[in-house]
């Protein structure tokens, strides 16, 4: 490659992706390197001093019981959210992709409130579980609503999963569509010519073959359900008594109302440890069955 055709492909890659990069940077690279220098110091938010102190808070976090009992927390509430909004969303499209009269508006309707954002879903779903769902409850003698999920330690962490799955089922939904748009038409027909059960098409044909898309949305699950914080903090803000506090709400707690920022910029280093471990792993071994199948 001579000089010149250099200086011109660098120029045409400046051009389309140089913003892209800066964004990148700007966004992710430079406060992720900001953030992991901070947690070898004692830095202050209010006043902007600092000095380093080692290994002091990664010590700090070790010593945290109750960042590790809210890990552990985050980590079941994250198990339930993905399995309930991928199975879910899963069937909405197996559901809405028969070519069946008002398939697009259904979809659109699935995929609204993933629009919509944590905060005002939080305060929507709040009024729905405190007072909606008690009222007929009371009405109607359902015991199971007949007291606000919130007030409840049991309850609330289901509450958080509903409201957590049903903003994420839409998207989800989204990506298994194309998945499914993806299987050749012709093994299906062969599969029903040959009288094979739906449940047995499912298993065996449209489950292998749609892979790609369920490591994708579990992938996208999985990130979005660990660094839940808005819903958290509209929906029940850790209550009752502390008890469906997410790492991320502890994390924030921790560095902007104790003023520890150091301990709590390490403690999100340890969940963005946790999140990548869970992540890669997962992706690797559904990498494995993508091609088995």
């Amino acid at each position: 490659m001579t000089r010149k055709q250099w200086m011109r492909n660098t120029g045409i890659f400046l051009l389309f992706g140089g913003p892209s990069v800066i964004a990148f940077m700007a966004v992710v690279v430079i406060p992720f390197v900001v953030g992991l220098y901070l947690t070898f110091t004692n830095w202050d938010v209010n006043t902007g001093d600092s000095s380093l102190v080692g290994l002091a808070n990664y010590k700090q976090v070790w010593l945290d019981t109750v960042f590790w009992q809210q890990l552990w927390f985050t980590l079941r509430y994250v198990f339930c959210t993905v399995v309930l909004a991928n199975v879910a969303a899963f069937f909405i499209a197996l559901a809405l992709t028969g070519g069946r009269r008002g398939e697009q508006w259904l979809r659109t309707g699935f995929f609204t409130p993933n629009l919509i954002g944590g905060i005002v879903l939080g305060y929507l779903w709040q009024t729905l579980f405190s007072q909606v769902l008690p009222y007929l409850g009371e009405k109607y003698g359902w015991s199971l609503f007949a007291t606000s999920w919130l007030t409840d330690t049991d309850k609330a962490f289901w509450a958080l999963v509903i409201v957590t799955a049903w903003q994420l089922i839409g998207y989800l939904m989204i990506i298994y569509i194309a998945g499914f748009a993806g299987v050749p038409g012709d093994i299906l027909e062969a599969a029903n010519m040959d009288g094979a059960s739906r449940m047995a098409i499912i298993r065996k044909i449209m489950l292998p073959l749609t892979v790609p898309a369920i490591v994708i949305c579990i992938f996208v699950s999985l990130s979005r359900s660990f660094l839940t914080y808005d819903i958290n903090l509209a929906l029940t803000k850790g209550g009752p008594f502390n008890s469906t506090e997410l790492a991320t709400y502890h994390i924030v707690q921790k560095a902007f109302l104790s003023n520890e920022y150091g301990v709590g910029q390490a403690e999100a280093v340890v969940l963005f440890a946790v999140v990548a471990i869970v992540a890669l792993t997962q992706s690797y071994l559904l990498k494995r069955l993508e091609v088995e199948s």
